[in-house]
């Protein structure tokens, strides 16, 4: 159940794997854009207890991120589908969708990147740090993930392993009687997607850099 709250972070950790690759671009002033691909990005959630342990999925709805490559800012916003958490049992699902992440209420977990931290290659693999805001179920937080990232030509991989206090957060712990859960998910996100770069240009006078072709 508290697996739902972490899609919030999932989107974040598919933020940051996407700033990542940003930071790797050509020489020169760069403009990333990567476009996060729901197909092929995966979202596993671990939720420990008594008497069972339970794992399950999130679905990627849709991600657009913009980087600087010189400056490390970074916008862009990232979206899972609060309602698609998936742990193999309906009753437990429904129950978290219903009482829980109230997902008729809030149907969508939202992620929008502010900063990418790291030393980026233009092609293989290399660690990042991003930083952004996630709004998950009402509420806004700060969060700051690591992540391992790998540029092949124009496509991206990138994988990170976080965990989520969503107990800490405002959110309803779900144990009752003998059933316990952690008051915290454990999330372990694989995002692929595809990059291009846009020149940034600055103007003669100094003024603020343009993109070229704008």
């Amino acid at each position: 159940m508290n697996a739902y709250r972490d899609r919030s972070t999932l989107l974040l950790a598919l933020a940051i794997l996407a700033l990542s690759v940003g930071m790797a671009t050509p020489s020169g002033a760069q403009e990333a854009v990567l476009e996060l691909n729901p197909a092929t990005t995966r979202v596993d959630f671990t939720l420990r207890g008594f008497p069972h342990t339970v794992h399950g999925t999130f679905k990627l709805k849709r991600g657009t991120i913009r980087v600087d490559s010189a400056t490390g800012n970074a916008d862009g916003l990232v979206i899972v589908d609060a309602a698609s958490g998936d742990s193999g049992n309906h009753a437990r699902d429904s129950e978290m969708n219903e009482s829980i992440l109230e997902t008729q209420r809030y149907p969508e977990i939202r992620f929008t990147l502010q900063r990418v931290e790291g030393q980026g290659v233009p092609q293989g693999e290399f660690r990042v740090k991003v930083r952004g805001l996630f709004w998950l179920h009402g509420t806004e937080h700060e969060v700051t993930l690591d992540a391992q990232a790998r540029l092949a030509g124009q496509e991206w991989t990138a994988t990170t392993h976080f965990v989520v206090p969503y107990v800490a957060w405002g959110l309803r712990d779900p144990s009752i009687f003998i059933l316990r859960v952690a008051d915290k998910v454990e999330i372990d996100l694989t995002a692929t997607g595809h990059v291009t770069w846009t020149p940034v240009v600055q103007t003669k006078s100094g003024g603020p850099p343009k993109e070229s072709g704008h």
